[in-house]
């Protein structure tokens, strides 16, 4: 008998047929328990109730959204966050400690960590994941590890073997439940929301365990994961092929957190608009006297404005595109609002307009700088807010006494980077029949979280959509409509709008791409170098944000890196969270931390131990830079970029740019062949299937 790693000894595994056909026994399972099932779209093993969702464990802080690494070990990924996170600028918590560790329990920790072989630098993480009891968690489960930052199944294997010694079995139920959670966490951090059961054998199958099945039914059984069976349709279903008499199906697995957070979308989504009651026209007798009181009631617009005062608004409207928006408004509760940068007049149109009927409406945008660049399309004030700062309280409408947002119209811009679980926070916040708009340019990338919310409720279409006929206007506009057509063309650009650059490799991308930087975008256009950024698929490879902040750090601002690594002058990021950035730059540190100034003037100081969420800031991934522009942008794509490039991640990286757009190259064709054969990075979901579900046993 050999041993093979961790999997199953020679002679003791399942055949490739016996495994498959277990993986359908289980798929069929679900299609008989479907009909036992009580609620639509809810069709589990295990416990036939969902056990009530409690925030996982996070670690320590992430440094924000790792894209897909370019030649490099992908960074060890954070845990997704937990269901309903309160805000978009702070990471999902950590369950809550009422004391700092004792030492005795660091003490235990970093013993059972040594006595499996695994660094002691994972005890502090072990402490904030298990509590006080980590310990004995790690002695009784020592797969448990696998739930803590930068681990991999190899090294809880490594792990368990220390501890355990031949007790270690490959098909230890321990194991089965840690390898499916963190096979589905690893889909979380790729933006799925779900995955299917055949793929989620087929990893536990590369992991070596010996019987795929028999593992997701142990981790069925307790209730983290669930298991649903949906229908196919389209061209999914022609390619599932079956019996001609049989609706093709396909079964799914989702962390029950994730899963739960998509239902309740879902059904507030749909709640919103069935609760949503149109305003009436109200006639005012002109020979009837007001009384002090009722003259105090005219002098205020009707909370509820009837069809008329919404025509006479929309007629007023600057634009076709607005009108159509506000007539929109005027008789939905739900209105999705496509379009670029310039379409964004549209919503600010009908955030006017709601105002003036007298309704209590606000926007919401992801970042200050689009909160600022919202306000500024408007003379009078705007009633504009981050997302952060509406949920939080720290600014906007304030909360009503049943805790429910106090508006009747809320505007959220960037709606495309809303994912699951923060679209469902967001949707609890609502008071029933509350106006909601979400507007977005449905060609940029996704949410840096899990799920693709904008794009399904396009895709289910249950309420109106309002595409903009505003064009974003500019050589640089029409190179990212191009680009949204799958067509990557040259573009007339007299005043060096766009400038296309090749390179050999990675080497001489990032020198052409700092010597534009330093150099000729400052001298030929007038732009400083603070104004320019620099954007690439990764962090790693020879041309990633590392590589790139490293030159422009030495021909910028060279030091070395006294303050943690940095310097006083340096640009830097912020990342609280996954798809959180916030820009900033380095006056100076101390015992206390780093000194930062951000851009909007305000100042705060980062203490050492949160000075992993910062990194250099002249180069960013497409992602960190999601929710900003900047006058003008060097995006970099170096020659190994190949996988991480899609028609998406083109259409967003080019729409950075204000004024001016570089772009430096040295993939070959294999830019020109994303933006036409790969449109998105595809993302398993279900919120659409549940969207069609609830929609038909509502009808």
């Amino acid at each position: 008998m050999s041993d093979t790693g961790n999997g199953a000894p020679e002679g003791t595994a399942l055949s490739p047929a016996e495994k498959a056909a277990k993986i359908a026994e289980l798929a069929a399972r679900v299609r008989r328990i479907e009909q036992q099932e009580a609620k639509p779209g809810a069709h589990r093993l295990g416990p036939s109730a969902p056990k009530v969702a409690e925030p996982e464990d996070t670690g320590p802080e992430t440094s924000g959204a790792e894209d897909v690494q370019v030649s490099a070990a992908p960074s060890a990924p954070a845990r997704p966050a937990a269901p309903a996170a309160p805000v978009p600028a702070a990471p999902a918590a950590p369950a809550v400690r009422s004391h700092e560790p004792s030492a005795d329990v660091l003490q235990e920790t970093v013993a059972v960590l040594t006595a499996g072989g695994a660094p002691v630098e994972l005890a502090a993480a072990a402490v904030a994941a298990f509590g006080d009891g980590a310990a004995e968690r790690l002695r009784q489960d020592p797969w448990a590890v696998l739930g803590l930052p930068g681990v991999r199944p190899e090294h809880a294997d490594h792990f368990a073997r220390g501890l355990l010694g031949d007790e270690a079995a490959p098909d230890d139920p321990r194991r089965a439940r840690a390898l499916v959670v963190w096979q589905l966490e690893q889909a979380a951090l790729r933006g799925h929301s779900a995955q299917e059961l055949a793929e989620v054998a087929a990893g536990l199958e590369r992991l070596r365990m010996p019987d795929p099945a028999a593992a997701i039914e142990e981790v069925l059984a307790d209730g983290r994961v669930l298991l649903f069976q949906e229908e196919l349709s389209g061209a999914e279903a022609h390619a599932a092929g079956g019996e001609e008499d049989e609706t093709p199906t396909h079964a799914l697995l989702a962390l029950e957190g994730l899963a739960m957070a998509e239902v309740s979308l879902a059904e507030k989504l749909l709640q919103l608009m069935a609760t949503f009651v149109p305003g009436e026209d109200v006639k005012v007798e002109d020979t009837e006297e007001p009384t002090s009181e009722s003259e105090e009631s005219t002098e205020t617009a009707p909370v509820s404005p009837g069809p008329a005062a919404w025509a006479a608004a929309a007629e007023a409207a600057p634009s076709s595109s607005a009108t159509a928006l506000i007539r929109a408004v005027a008789e939905s509760a739900l209105v999705l609002h496509t379009g670029g940068e310039a379409a964004r007049a549209e919503p600010a149109a009908l955030l006017a307009a709601a105002g003036g009927l007298g309704l209590r409406a606000w926007a919401a945008t992801w970042t200050d700088q689009g909160k600022e660049s919202f306000d500024s399309l408007s003379e009078a004030e705007t009633p504009v807010v981050t997302l952060a700062e509406l949920l939080s309280g720290a600014a906007g409408p304030g909360r009503a006494h049943d805790g429910s947002l106090a508006l009747d119209l809320l505007v959220v811009l960037d709606a495309p980077l809303l994912d699951v679980e923060l679209a469902a926070t967001l949707l609890e916040s609502l008071a029933d029949g509350t106006r909601l708009v979400l507007s977005g340019d449905p060609g940029q990338l996704w949410s840096a979280g899990p799920g693709r919310f904008f794009a399904d409720l396009l895709a289910a279409k249950v309420c109106p959509t309002v595409a903009s006929r505003t064009p974003d206007f500019g050589p640089i506009g029409e190179l990212v409509s191009g680009v949204g057509i799958g067509e990557l063309q040259p573009v007339e650009a007299p005043d060096k709008e766009v400038v296309i650059l090749t390179a050999r490799d990675g080497g001489e991308a990032v020198h052409r791409a700092i010597q534009l930087l330093t150099d000729s975008i400052p001298r030929a256009l007038g732009i400083r170098a603070e104004q320019v950024v620099l954007l690439t698929p990764g962090h790693g490879g020879p041309a990633g944000t590392r590589a790139l902040n490293a030159a422009a750090k030495a021909r910028l601002n060279p030091g070395p890196g006294r303050f943690g690594g940095f310097d006083p002058g340096d640009r830097v990021v912020e990342s609280p969270a996954p798809g959180i950035t916030r820009p900033a730059r380095v006056l100076d540190g101390d015992a206390a931390g780093l000194h930062l100034e951000y851009a909007d003037g305000s100042r705060r100081t980062v203490p050492p131990a949160e000075a992993s969420r910062l990194r250099h800031g002249w180069a960013l991934t497409v992602h960190q830079a999601l929710g900003r522009r900047w006058p003008a942008a060097v995006v970099v794509v170096p020659e190994d970029a190949g996988p991480a490039l899609s028609r998406q991640w083109v259409y967003t990286a080019f729409g950075r740019a204000e004024r001016h757009l570089s772009v430096v190259h040295a993939a070959g064709p294999a830019l020109v062949q994303a933006v036409a054969e790969r449109p998105a990075q595809p993302r398993t979901t279900r919120l659409r299937a549940i969207l069609a579900e609830n929609a038909a046993s509502a009808s």
